[in-house]
């Protein structure tokens, strides 16, 4: 542990995604609602041993459709942000999507290539749907409650990462200004959506 600060104090570091780097379906599990034919499975929010992995995030109204990447953290507590720019990353420390509790989801915004993953993230607004496959061929939909920009000395880190009653999503990923010695963006972006 570095420095003696909390996981979720750590996170927070590593959130700063250095994100400009430069810079199947399958029978519903228990509490899945029912669908009409050719629609997702929704499943309704289970405790975590009932819940399958993500597989695919998509996010129509920002045309985002991939894979998602399992992220952890590095020696110092920090979140490891996906290797591939295209994709974005589930932290295994957070509830599983679908779950009690706030599932974390990053990427990066752009790199030297071009714009990534997230590049439109910001662009998100309240009622948004954000739709996560998982594993066991159901689908969770959740919908954007907010999008919101704070410095990264400033994150609201409890608010990210702490517990909530429900099953919830955060999204991240940077923007703001990009300070070319540092090679990081100043700000961290963070959309918030709920289980629907």
């Amino acid at each position: 542990m570095s420095g003696g600060l909390p996981l979720a104090r750590r996170l927070l570091a590593g959130t700063a995604l250095v994100a400009g780097a430069v810079a199947l379906l399958s029978p519903a599990p228990p509490g899945a609602a029912q669908a009409p034919a050719g629609a997702p499975v929704v499943a309704e929010a289970l405790p975590p041993e009932q819940t399958a992995g993500p597989a695919r995030l998509r996010i129509p109204a920002i045309g985002v459709d991939t894979s998602l990447a399992r992220l952890g953290v590095d020696a110092a507590g920090a979140l490891v942000p996906p290797a591939d720019f295209a994709q974005a990353g589930w932290f295994t420390g957070s509830a599983t999507p679908g779950a009690v509790g706030p599932a974390v989801v990053a990427g990066h915004v752009d790199s030297t290539a071009g714009p990534a993953v997230f590049f439109r993230l910001g662009g998100l607004a309240p009622g948004d749907d954000v739709l996560v496959d998982r594993a066991d061929g159901t689908t969770v939909r959740f919908t954007v409650t907010g999008t919101s920009r704070y410095p990264k000395d400033a994150f609201p880190t409890a608010a990210v990462y702490g517990p909530t009653p429900r099953a919830e999503l955060r999204l991240i990923t940077c923007g703001g200004d990009f300070d070319r010695d540092r090679r990081s963006y100043a700000d961290n972006v963070v959309v918030t959506a709920v289980a629907v």
